[in-house]
């Protein structure tokens, strides 16, 4: 797609890139922001520079994760082969996976120590891969994503692998 075309939605004039879809969001919502854009091995990464980064980010980053959401939903709509785009404000995201990789990590050493099952908290479905990748290639673990009843969440279980 061009960089000077715009995509008509519903009344409302989205730019072709996804930085742009971004700024122009942000901008619609209030926020006065700057998105840095930078190429990753599974699509784009955008990262959010604004003085108010934690209304932005919301209670457990869940503002910051719908805002990811509604900009792939967005970028998706027009152009279905376009990469995944992750949305990070203030390195939320990256503080956030490194603190559920340690999370993760001591709860597969209890597994393999102990030989018990783990459950983590319920995770959305963006921590729950983190997981699951992490664990992938260890050799005493499992992990398996299961329903947590009344919420849309999975919590992720960690056995012995056999």
């Amino acid at each position: 797609m061009d960089e000077g075309i715009s995509l008509r939605l519903n009344n409302y004039f989205m730019p072709a890139t996804p930085k742009e879809t971004l700024e122009q969001m942000l901008t619609h919502l209030g926020f006065e922001a700057t998105v840095e854009e930078q190429q990753v091995d599974d699509g784009l990464f955008l990262e959010v520079k604004t003085e108010d980064s934690g209304r932005l980010i919301g209670r457990q980053g869940q503002t910051l994760a719908d805002l990811q959401y509604l900009v792939n939903r967005l970028l998706f709509s027009a152009d279905q082969t376009i990469p995944k785009v992750t949305v990070d404000v203030g390195n939320y995201r990256s503080q956030a996976r490194d603190a559920l990789l340690k999370k993760a990590q001591e709860a597969a050493e209890k597994v393999r120590r102990w030989g018990d099952v783990v459950e983590l908290e319920p995770l959305n479905a963006f921590d729950r891969r983190i997981v699951h990748n992490a664990l992938k290639d260890d050799p005493g673990v499992e992990t398996y994503s299961v329903e947590v009843e009344g919420t849309t969440k999975k919590a992720v279980l960690l056995r012995p692998r056999h």
